[in-house]
């Protein structure tokens, strides 16, 4: 036989691994090194491609990948047998496939990662119930349509392998996909959510089992007792690997402390462990993917060392490994083989039957567990979806040579269809009503009539570096020492994204509200969580720390549902950019300043945006020490209005001095009167009339205040503006309106964040010498009336799709 053939039964010669280059003579092509390098990026072009046409559908970025890998293959491009020759020669798919399996193994061993076995175990029995339906039912179907196959399209395959393939195949439910699917629909932390990933985690589990029963079936050796071996030898595995692996990782997690570096030669230690793990399952006759799965399961998942593995391995894993599985998969999935009209309605029967399955036993036993009745009918629809798991198990059927190319084309066409069918279902059929109409949500701003109403703030952070600065502000906001006159909600902005360690976050879900907090979990080395129970303590403020986790495209909308659900007055956001040690504020992530747009823009209340210079120091300064001048920029309108009764409110404080800067335009003679340049005369009259009255009101009620002054400034233009304001640069914190009605406000020069609007866009600016931290406030309006960004920004708004399972 010609080792150079490249028939199917010949064996092609082997290929170097690097050429000598194009100038010597030598086709890169031809040599496994630079074919790997392009069979890698053009999956990682087409696979992104297709998940950023997909985004608007709402469609996880696995079904993205299951496409893009049959299309490289022979199902579409590889219809060009050129094509196919010199990018996937048969040669070069043993390569393929060890990188795409290495990437498995690490992928499973996140997934084990990302299962928690606690919260497993409070699960109740409601879940398991759902679960085993979910499992039992598809399994007999499964088993059931194996023999329709078996009887026109699979007559040669292996009987009890076939069954139990089929069985397992059509009982699996995705758990890293319906975790994307439930962030994606903000269903993450409902009833319905939660209900649905911990059932998705037990029938994760189950699966596993039941392939690795089907793996010791499918073996070529036809003895039943080498089945018999191979399986009690991967329960030996498994009964070794429960005994050995938690107490070295505990050991080696107790060693990991929050905040500081893990060693790399604990990194390196885990990963070659994970392989180990591997080398045995496959010694054993099973896939070596079970042992790292097994690793990933039993490792401690809780901790800084966890964490830390996870962030190092993933985006490799993830972003480069893993897309290699998928058009693995798609090389061999020939849609071209599913033609005449029995093929396709089998194809029919298969995706009947599975959706069937698994939706009927959800949705009864759900029922019986009484949950209502689109509840029902959701779970169901969420536990029908597929995905990598599903791919899995089919690849190593036909490797195995339990599936066919028939068998295996339709299969992996079903597991698409029904995983894309589960987000436009979900959506048309779950419609969460609001718990209440909240018809008296009343107090929207902080300007109000009875000043003595409690002021519910709801904090944004997103991370470490806004905490002090954060407990400061909330510190100088409590006003007169009532306990009960400030309630603060601070919620932690989290991204989902495709990650696993995205899958960690879910884990502290709670059942009341999407932004959540487990309050079962408050272990001392949750800084956010010590420094808001050391405050509310000493304080005596009401803070209820909160957690929203979602994609950045959208976590706006968990902010503003929020706010509304909890009645605040004000939503304070951090700014864009942080303070560096030289004093200048650079850009933390661009993506932060689109949520806080579009929280500007859809708010239920009014919003500040905070630009952070160190209020008060790295720490918090307790109420003893307390000793900040607040300066409030007043030119005129709502926004000006708010920040003055925030102001106000502020000076209550005993260890806090507030200067209040009115500017008045100085009218070119003194028989002219004033306008304003905002629109129509009555409305500017009306805005002018309501700044008199509300400014009448605060002097009358501040005038035996020895800690408030009030002045008056005459200003002609800009300059003179800019003039007065330096003069009190060496204030604490700078309290301005978002759009001040005023002329020589609106002619300072024009911001790089018009977000800010002209005032605060000059006090953040390099040209402004100032340390005051800058809190810029929106007032909320009946009208909603939105900041009128520029062209520019929006020239910069970033694409919907930043990496994001949603």
């Amino acid at each position: 036989m010609a080792s150079n053939s490249t028939s199917g039964n010949a064996c092609p010669a082997p290929m170097k691994a690097t050429s000598n280059g194009v100038f010597q003579g030598d086709d890169p092509l031809d040599f496994a090194l630079p074919l790997a390098i392009l069979q890698i990026c053009l999956v990682l072009v087409v696979s992104r491609g297709l998940a950023y046409l997909l985004k608007p559908l709402r469609q996880p970025r696995v079904i993205a990948e299951i496409i893009g890998g049959i299309l490289l293959g022979p199902s579409a491009l590889g219809r060009n047998k050129s094509y196919m020759q010199a990018v996937f020669p048969p040669r070069s798919i043993t390569v393929l496939d060890t990188l795409a399996n290495i990437g498995l193994i690490f992928f499973l061993f996140l997934a084990g990662l990302e299962l928690d076995l606690k919260s497993l175990r409070q699960s109740g029995n409601r879940v398991l119930a759902i679960a085993m339906a979910g499992i039992s039912l598809p399994f007999v179907i499964g088993i059931g349509s194996s023999f329709v196959l078996k009887q026109s399209i699979a007559k040669g395959s292996d009987s009890a392998a076939f069954l139990v393939f089929m069985g397992v195949a059509l009982s699996i439910t995705a758990f890293p996909v319906l975790a994307r699917i439930l962030a994606e629909l903000k269903l993450l932390t409902t009833n319905v959510g939660r209900t649905a990933m911990s059932a998705a985690a037990i029938n994760d589990i189950a699966a596993w089992i039941l392939l690795a029963l089907a793996v010791a079936l499918s073996g070529h050796e036809r003895s039943p007792l080498v089945s018999l071996w191979v399986f009690l030898a991967g329960c030996g595995f498994v009964i070794c690997a429960i005994i050995i692996v938690p107490p070295i990782f505990k050991w080696v997690s107790q060693r990991c402390h929050e905040g500081e570096p893990v060693e790399e030669v604990y990194i390196c230690a885990t990963l070659a462990a994970v392989l180990a793990a591997g080398l045995v399952t496959d010694a054993i006759g099973i896939h070596a993917m079970f042992g790292a799965f097994v690793v990933g399961v039993l490792l401690p998942n809780d901790g800084p060392f966890a964490s830390a593995l996870v962030e190092k391995v993933e985006d490799l894993v993830s972003g480069l490994f893993l897309p290699l599985y998928f058009v693995s998969s798609g090389l061999k999935t020939n849609v071209a083989t599913i033609k005449g009209l029995q093929s396709w309605g089998l194809l029919a029967f298969v995706i009947f039957t599975a959706s069937f399955g698994k939706i009927l036993g959800t949705f009864v036993v759900s029922l019986l567990c009484k949950l209502p009745l689109n509840e029902a009918l959701v779970l169901g629809f969420l536990m029908n979806c597929k995905g990598l798991v599903e791919l899995i198990v089919l690849n190593i059927g036909k490797d195995r040579k339990v599936l066919n190319d028939q068998t295996f084309a339709i299969m992996v066409l079903m597991a698409v269809f029904t995983t894309f069918i589960t987000t436009p279902l979900v959506m048309a059929v779950y419609k969460p009503a609001r718990k209440r109409s909240i018809a008296d949500y009343k107090y929207r701003t902080i300007e109000r009539k009875n000043a003595n109403r409690q002021l519910r703030i709801l904090a944004c952070f997103h991370g470490a570096r806004n905490i002090p600065s954060m407990i400061n502000l909330i510190e100088a906001s409590r006003g007169i020492q009532k306990r009960d006159d400030l309630c603060v909600y601070a919620m932690h902005l989290k991204e989902f994204s495709e990650r696993s360690s995205s899958i960690l976050m879910v884990h502290k879900a709670r059942r009341n509200g999407l932004p959540f907090w487990n309050k079962g979990s408050h272990s001392p080395s949750n800084h956010v969580i010590v420094a808001f129970e050391a405050y509310r303590q000493l304080s005596q403020v009401s803070i209820r720390p909160m957690t929203a986790i979602s994609s950045m495209a959208n976590i706006h909308e968990d902010i503003c549902a929020t706010a509304e659900r909890k009645e605040a007055a004000v939503i304070i956001l951090p700014f864009h950019k942080h303070q560096s040690l030289d004093g200048s504020l650079n850009t933390s992530r661009n993506d932060f300043r689109w949520v806080n747009k579009r929280v500007l823009e859809h708010a239920p209340c009014s919003v500040g945006i905070f630009v952070d210079r160190g209020l008060g120091g790295t720490s918090h300064v307790s109420a003893s020490n307390v000793s900040y001048r607040v300066t409030v920029l007043f030119f005129g309108g709502g926004d000006d209005r708010e920040a003055l009764a925030y102001g106000g409110r502020m000076a209550e404080h005993p260890g806090i001095t507030l200067l209040v800067i009115r500017f008045v335009v100085e009218p070119p003679n003194e028989t002219e009167i004033l306008r304003v340049d905002v629109g129509d005369s009555s409305s500017s009259t009306k805005l002018v009339s309501q700044d008199e009255q509300f400014l009448d009101e605060f002097k009358v009620k501040t005038a035996n205040d020895d800690s408030i002054n009030y002045e008056e400034r005459i200003v002609k233009n800009a300059a003179e503006t800019v003039a007065i304001i330096r003069e009190v640069n060496s204030s604490s914190l700078f309290l301005v309106g978002s759009r001040p009605v005023s002329e020589v406000a609106c002619a300072l020069k024009s911001s790089e964040c018009p977000e800010l609007g002209p005032v605060g866009g000059l006090l953040v600016s390099q040209d402004f010498p100032t340390t005051a931290s800058v809190l810029v406030i929106q007032q909320y309006n009946n009208d909603g009336a939105p900041i009128n960004l520029t062209p520019e920004m929006e020239e910069q708004l970033p694409y919907q799709d930043s990496g994001s399972a949603a």
